[in-house]
């Protein structure tokens, strides 16, 4: 899901992102038997399976906290939050009022959780990042893989029709650290979710 970044305690900066394709994530690999520990940012959604392990954040810093104290230990990696990227250098401790016609928000670069823990992946941890992309989107994900030191990455496109943030269906293309492209139609979530695991297997276990 979302990371929100307060901008005082009413309004924050966030992004559109549901959480359903993450929770979906940890839903098939839970179901498959994996022990899952699933850190989430603001969403309604729920988790149904008592391999599921929930740990609830808000901020992209709280994020990275959690994330990083799980990730030595964790064998599967999937990094699908949708962190926000820049957050306000000062937070309001009381709500700012309505003065001035126009007001100005200075921000700061939040931290990178995919590529603070790609550089300290060992061996036998499987990475899968996320990409969501809007132009020259091929080319972005395969940079992104080798710069984060990902095994998959998940490339998303908000140009195609019901996918991306929101929707109840997602249209991916997965691409390896090979250079494999490998694209899928347009299917619920859930499927999705299925089509992603699927390809985690194959790689494991080949």
């Amino acid at each position: 899901g979302p990371t929100y970044e307060s901008i005082d305690p009413v309004r924050f900066i966030g992004n559109h992102s549901s959480g359903k394709m993450g929770y979906h994530i940890a839903e098939e690999l839970a179901s498959r038997g994996a022990s899952v520990t699933l850190v989430s940012g603001p969403t309604n959604q729920k988790v149904n399976n008592s391999n599921i392990t929930i740990h609830h954040v808000t901020t992209a810093d709280e994020m990275f906290m959690e994330s990083e104290k799980v990730f030595s230990d964790s064998d599967i990696i999937v990094l699908s939050a949708a962190v926000a990227d820049y957050k306000p250098i000062e937070q309001a401790t009381e709500k700012i009022k309505k003065h001035e016609k126009s007001m100005s928000l200075e921000l700061t670069k939040t931290i990178d959780i995919a590529d603070t823990l790609g550089k300290t992946k060992r061996t036998g941890q499987f990475i899968v990042g996320f990409a969501l992309e809007t132009e020259h989107e091929l080319n972005n994900a395969k940079e992104k893989i080798k710069k984060k030191n990902f095994d998959l990455i998940v490339l998303n496109s908000l140009n195609d029709k019901g996918a991306g943030f929101g929707y109840d269906t997602n249209k991916v293309t997965i691409i390896d650290a090979k250079g494999s492209v490998k694209e899928f139609g347009l299917k619920s979530k859930k499927n999705v979710a299925k089509d992603i695991i699927d390809e985690i297997a194959n790689r494991i276990h080949a």
